[in-house]
Parts: structure tokens; C-alpha cells; sequence
């Protein structure tokens, strides 16, 4: 018996229809974040006890020939959790229901969104001409921001699901996902989703895939993800198509650490594919990255939620726990093998490399212990997150974290709010400029000629810099060919500097375009989709450092300097974007008692002003006639008051500013 902490009824939790009361219990108590935690902490504890009582799955039966090992890729919104969902009914793994929607998207972000957020696995077992197979699901994300999951996926599989909208067409990150998967040699099988729509146009998107990808149309399949068109199709030809994972039991074990997430009750939990030999409870495993030596205390595999098994055989994919404490311990891309038997370490992969930096504060300073536990725990989950002290003299403590894009940031702040009630400050986000220090006294101090600024606020003095380098991306946006001129006009606003221009069919084109990534990192998406109707895609890879003629931009108010306004930009607009800003800070900032004066300033000098008018009370309001020099007496003492408080004082500056006044109108 449970009682829910929500209505204190009493309700009977049985064994197999645990899952479901769960997902029943959260739509009972809805946005009540302790309740949630109460029911995920019930379920939880009891998790590994059911578990011991007989819901083991066998997998010795499962050789790597009955094995297929794949991942669904597609761009934002071409139906890869509505084509999971699916695959979950048909091979029987979740009962169908209408209400199957985006069951691997298990964070509230994800359904609010509806984007995929983080790669989920999930293995299936389905018959197929007598036999049954083993399929392990990854479903990946669509946003360039998320490219790192999806990169971190592929190195478990063999095969994937190349998916394309058929009414959509090739999209800039349907693109960079297929190159991702071809690097790697994996079988691609393409597939058409949608094609029930009525605006569906599947030869045209055919002709895409032929001129981009050089696809055989006949080896394309046409699905429909959401009525289940073509579906068992598709399972045969994944069957048929992708090559079984190479592997022998016999050999010692090494397993690939491809994704790891944090559990408060059991600690690091890795997702694994073992390559060779086997691993079970009881195992003492040794990390060839740390070099430190655990014992296994559970393996299983998500189908869709977890269930123990006996023993992860070569070529299958699940997860282990071994009392690891810390999520560091359990890297992604470490291999792990017997701690008597070592092998040659996997390749890996290479770490992520944080694009955007802000500060992040609490809204009030006694709330710093909750919101140090709070991204503590959310980076528990979330190893791509870079994260450092800061202070600041107008906020006071904080941390500058490091993201993979704007929308990583986006998301990994409303987590914080929605999971664990964190009400913060986020300052002006910036990018990692390199300058390069002159003087050997100079370089003796900061240790070394080229110095990474993460924060403008610390930017060497001027004096000393020889050159600033800043970084730059190698973008691709698809678009109708009606808008070449627009978007063209637009790159070149934000200094970019157009490649080369490819036709992937009779009316689309293929732009690649070299940007600073300052240019484009706030708000440069929603106008590109502005100015083509919200036709264009766009995606990008890092593409180095250059040198670059930037300055230094810095905002007063009542002259003292706001240091989580400064910015670094390109020295041809730091006087306009001084002006905007400025007068965004006065549209922003609430008028105060006193006057309010808002000061850009590039390399000293004074570019641009805006004076915010004070809210005075008339005190000669009542004042009819009568002696005058009553009324001055009261003038004269609304001055000295006014004059003190302005010594004093301190102007409030409301938290959502330092987005707004960024993103250009």
C-alpha cells in the first residue's frame, strides 16, 4: 500500500503495474515539485527490491548475430520520439495506447518543448522469420546544441535511422547528422515520415536525398510515424540492413562508457555497450581512464524502464552500477574491463567543448546553499556543463557556467527552476575569446602569451594585449531560393562571410557561411526564421580562431560600472551597440527616486548616455498661497533627501535584464 502525498489516499501499488501508477500518481499531483520528489523517492527505493524478486531477463540467448545496435537521427521535429513510441507498441515493450506520447522524453523540459533534451536507450525484442532479436533504441536530439549526445550515441551503434519530414525536406541538421553517422562508416537506413500529410511531397524530398546523400529512391522507406505506416517495414529492414555488432564472448571484457547519468540512491549509473566478453554482478571492473577498481552491484537494460538481467553479453547495450560515488569516475568514453584481465583502451571521444559562458546567481544570497546542491546535481546529469566560481560586487557569489548553446542554457535553467524551485539571475551570455599578452613580464604573470577570457569582465588591460582572437563557426542554412537575397544581406550584417551556395533541388539551396559566433549567438536564429517565414534551418560547427580588430564595451550607471553588462564586440559596432543597449537599459530599469544616468564606454570614452527621469512626489501639492517661505522650506528638505538617498542608494535592476537588452530588435 502506498499513500499518496497529494490527497493522503490510500493506493495498492502492484508489482507490473508499477510504471503506470507512477506516470498516474505525477498527473494526480501536477507542477507540485515535493510531491513529485516524494513519489520519485517511494518508487525509487523500492525499485531494486522488486527487481531481486524474479523480474531478471535472461540474455544468454542473444548472440551478436541476433543483435542490432542503431539510433534514430532526424532534425528538430521530423518524428523521432513519435517513431520510438512506435517501435515501443510494436514490439510490445509498451501496451498501445493513445496516449503514448514521447514515452522516452522523461524530463517535464522535454514535454513542455516537445524537443528531445537527452539520448534515451531503450532494447526491444522482436521476431523476425523464427528467431527473436535483440534492438537497441537510441533515441538522439534534433538541436545543433545537442549535437554531443548525438555523437556520444552513434559510438554504440552499428546502424541508424536516417529520418526526413517528408513535407519538410532535407534540414540543415538533417545534414550534420548523416555526415556524423558516414564518418563513423554506419549503415544508414533513410526513411520518409509524414508521408500521410496532405502537404506531404515525397518525391521531392527524394530528388533532396538523391542530390545531397546520393540515395538509391528505391532504398528509401515512407512511414508514418504516428498512425504506424510502414512501421513493421522498417523493423525488417534494420533487421536485414544494419550488420550485427562485432564481438566474442570468450575474449576479456571491454565495455564503452557511451552515456552516464546520476541516481541519489545508487550513484553513477553508466550506459554500456560491451564490445567483448561479459560482465555481471559481483565483477571487479577497472577504469582504464582513472585506473580504479570497482565491484559490480547490478546490470540491466531500459525496456523502456529498467529491468535487471543476469549478464551483459558482448554486443549489448545496458547499464551498470558499481557504488560509484562520483559521476566524474564514470567518464564518458572510458573503458572499463576486468581489473585481472587489462585490454588496449577504446578511442573514445573527444570532450565537449563549452560554446556560450554566463553567470548564474541566486536572486537572493541566502538562497546560495539550495542553489549550489541544486546545479551540483543537475550537472550530476549533465557532464557538458563547465562550471566555475564567480563573484560579483553588484549580485555578489555566483558561478559562470559553460553551455553548448543558447537553448542548452535555456534548458538547463528552467530545470533549475521547475526541479528544484531555484529562482535565479542569468548575466549577458558570452563567448571564449582568446588575446595574445606582449612583454615578457607580462607573460610571466598571466603564465602564458595566449590568454583564454571567459569572462569580459577579467579581460586584461589593454595596454598589453597585442591581438584578440575571437571564434568563428562554419554555419549551413537551407532555404528557399526566393530568400537568397535576403539571408545574403542578413550574413552580411552580422559579419558574415559567404562560402559557397548549392542547390539540393530545383527550389532549395545549401548556404555555408563563416560567422564570428558572437554574431550569431542571441538572437541571429529567430531572424534568419523571421525573414524567410520560418522556412530557413541552420546548423554549425566550430571552425578555430582568428584575429580580429574587438573592443572592449562597458555600461555605467550612476557611473558606477555594471561588470555583468560588459561585452566584447567588433571595434566597427561597438559605438552602436552602445546606443542600443543604453537605451534598452532605459526602457528595462524601473524609474527610481533619484536620476538614473546609463553610460556606454569603449576604451574610456564616453559613447553614449540616457538619463532615466526620477518619480518625485509634489510636496506644494496642498501648498495654496500662504507664506512662501514655507514652500521653499519644503522644497529644500525634498533636495537634501533626495541627495542622500542618491549616496546611499543603489539602482534595482530587474533579473531578466541582461537577455533582453542583448537580442537586436
Amino acid at each position: 500500500m502506498f499513500i499518496c502525498p497529494g490527497c493522503r489516499k490510500f493506493l495498492r501499488i502492484t508489482r507490473h503495474a508499477k510504471v503506470l501508477w507512477k506516470e498516474a500518481l505525477f498527473q494526480h499531483t501536477p507542477g507540485d515539485v515535493n510531491i513529485n520528489r516524494q513519489i520519485n523517492r517511494f518508487f525509487s527505493s523500492s525499485s531494486t527490491t522488486l527487481a531481486k524478486a524474479g523480474d531478471e531477463i535472461n540474455l544468454a540467448k542473444f548472440s551478436p548475430e541476433n543483435i542490432r545496435n542503431f539510433s534514430i537521427i532526424a532534425h528538430v521535429d521530423h518524428g523521432k520520439s513519435t517513431l520510438a513510441d512506435r517501435l515501443l507498441e510494436i514490439t510490445g515493450a509498451i501496451p498501445k495506447n493513445v496516449r503514448n506520447q514521447q514515452v522516452l522524453d522523461t524530463l517535464q523540459v522535454e514535454k513542455e518543448r516537445g524537443i528531445t533534451v537527452k539520448a534515451q536507450t531503450a532494447s526491444l525484442f522482436h521476431e523476425y522469420k523464427g528467431q527473436t532479436y535483440l534492438l537497441n533504441l537510441i533515441d538522439t536530439p534534433g538541436h545543433v546544441d545537442f549535437n554531443y549526445e548525438v555523437s556520444r550515441s552513434l559510438a554504440a551503434c552499428q546502424g541508424v535511422v536516417l529520418l526526413v519530414d517528408a513535407n519538410q525536406g532535407v534540414q540543415a541538421q538533417t545534414m550534420a547528422n548523416f555526415f556524423l553517422a558516414f564518418e563513423r562508416n554506419l549503415t544508414v537506413i533513410p526513411c520518409l515520415n509524414k508521408i500521410d500529410l496532405y502537404n506531404a511531397k515525397p518525391e521531392m524530398v527524394l530528388e533532396q536525398l538523391h542530390n545531397v546523400f546520393e540515395t538509391d529512391p528505391n532504398d528509401v522507406l515512407k512511414i508514418s510515424a504516428k498512425v504506424g505506416t510502414g512501421i513493421e517495414d522498417l523493423l525488417t529492414a534494420i533487421i536485414e540492413r544494419i550488420p550485427p555488432p562485432p564481438g566474442d564472448r570468450d575474449k576479456p571484457l571491454k565495455c564503452l562508457v557511451f552515456d552516464s547519468q546520476y541516481d541519489q540512491y545508487r550513484g553513477a549509473v553508466g550506459n554500456v555497450l560491451v564490445m567483448d566478453g561479459s560482465v555481471k554482478k559481483g565483477d571487479k571492473i577497472m577504469s582504464l581512464f582513472s585506473r580504479k577498481s570497482y565491484e559490480v552491484q547490478g546490470t540491466g537494460i531500459l525496456h523502456p524502464n529498467e529491468k535487471l538481467v543476469n549478464v551483459l553479453y558482448a554486443g549489448q547495450v545496458g547499464f551498470i552500477h558499481a557504488n560509484i560515488k562520483k559521476i566524474s569516475d564514470f567518464q564518458v568514453g572510458d573503458t572499463f574491463c576486468h581489473q585481472k584481465s587489462p585490454v588496449e583502451p577504446l578511442p573514445g571521444f573527444k570532450p565537449a567543448v563549452p560554446m556560450v559562458f554566463a553567470g548564474i546567481f541566486p536572486s537572493d544570497q541566502s538562497q546560495l546553499p539550495s542553489l549550489k546542491a541544486a546545479i551540483t546535481k543537475l550537472t550530476l546529469n549533465d557532464s557538458s556543463v563547465a562550471v566555475s566560481l564567480e563573484n560579483s560586487a553588484a549580485i555578489g557569489q555566483g558561478w559562470r557556467l559553460g553551455f553548448l548553446g543558447m537553448l542548452h542554457m535555456d534548458v538547463f535553467c528552467q530545470r533549475l527552476e521547475q526541479e528544484f524551485g531555484a529562482s535565479v539571475i542569468i548575466t549577458a551570455p558570452n563567448v571564449h575569446y582568446r588575446v595574445r599578452i606582449k612583454g615578457k613580464k607580462n607573460i610571466k604573470i598571466y603564465g602564458d602569451e595566449i590568454v583564454d577570457v571567459l569572462n569580459p569582465c577579467k579581460l586584461p588591460d589593454l595596454s598589453i594585449i597585442e591581438e584578440f582572437q575571437e571564434p568563428m563557426i562554419l554555419a549551413t542554412i537551407i532555404i528557399p531560393d526566393q530568400y537568397l537575397t535576403t539571408v545574403l544581406s542578413l550574413c552580411l550584417s552580422r559579419r558574415g562571410e559567404p562560402q559557397e551556395q548549392t542547390y539540393i533541388d530545383q527550389n532549395r539551396l545549401v548556404i555555408r557561411c563563416i560567422f564570428p559566433l558572437n554574431e550569431v549567438l542571441v538572437d541571429f536564429y529567430d531572424e534568419l526564421k523571421s525573414v524567410t517565414s520560418g522556412y530557413a534551418s541552420f546548423d554549425y560547427d566550430d571552425h578555430g580562431y582568428r584575429t580580429s580588430d574587438l573592443a572592449k564595451v562597458e555600461f555605467h550607471i550612476n557611473k558606477l560600472p555594471v561588470e555583468e553588462m560588459t561585452m566584447i564586440c567588433h571595434m566597427s559596432s561597438s559605438k552602436r551597440r552602445g546606443k542600443e543597449i543604453c537605451a534598452r537599459l532605459k526602457e528595462v530599469i524601473p524609474r527610481q527616486l533619484t536620476y538614473v544616468t546609463i553610460q556606454a564606454v569603449v576604451h574610456g570614452n564616453i559613447v553614449a548616455r540616457e538619463d532615466i527621469k526620477p518619480i518625485k512626489k509634489d510636496v506644494l501639492a496642498k501648498c495654496y498661497g500662504g507664506d512662501v517661505t514655507r514652500k521653499n522650506k519644503l522644497l529644500n528638505k525634498q533636495a537634501d533627501y533626495l541627495k542622500k538617498l542618491k549616496q546611499v542608494g543603489t539602482v534595482k535592476i530587474p533579473k531578466d535584464t541582461f537577455i533582453k537588452v542583448l537580442k537586436k530588435k
